[in-house]
């Protein structure tokens, strides 16, 4: 489940970051959050924290960007998750 997720994820926040004027902004964040909910019904803030510390990584290695400004998207899911 995780691959697919953060495959997923990775998809969404690297449209998001190299198309913010998009009209599809509103969905692809509503995506992600739903992400978010899924990593954290399974396994709480950690589960959460290792996905986008993963993402992240990505993100800066394949394209040179910085995805943490999308990490409170979030917030609000798990008490623990304050970005």
């Amino acid at each position: 489940m995780d691959a697919g997720l953060e495959e997923e994820l990775y998809d969404l926040l690297t449209r998001c970051i190299q198309q913010p004027e998009s009209r599809e902004l509103a969905a692809r964040k509503s995506r992600v959050v739903e992400i978010g909910k899924e990593l954290a019904a399974d396994g709480g803030a950690d589960a959460m924290e290792n996905m986008f510390f993963a993402i992240e990584n990505r993100i800066q290695g394949e394209i040179g960007a910085d995805a943490r400004p999308y990490r409170s998207w979030w917030n609000g899911i798990a008490g623990e998750w304050k970005y």
